[in-house]
């Protein structure tokens, strides 16, 4: 099943030359090349997606600038 980014995570996935890689869009479902219009029907369906269930789940944050892991786990 395809992921359904929020508009932020569209626009964070661009290249430093603005596009998108192919596998990107096809973790999202958007079949190569893709067609015009694509992001717009991604963003429709997020906030429909959001209509119907609610918000999306929360991106992950970083960890705190002062944060200090005391041990380390390689379990």
């Amino acid at each position: 099943m395809p992921v359904l980014p929020s508009p932020e995570q569209i626009e964070a996935a661009r290249t430093p030359k603005g596009a998108w890689k192919r596998a990107q869009l096809a973790e999202w479902g958007v079949p190569w090349p893709p067609e015009k219009g694509w992001k717009d029907e991604l963003i429709e369906r997020w906030e429909a997606a959001r209509q119907d269930g609610g918000p999306p789940p929360p991106l992950p944050s970083s960890a705190p600038t002062d944060f200090v892991q005391e041990t380390l786990d390689f379990g």
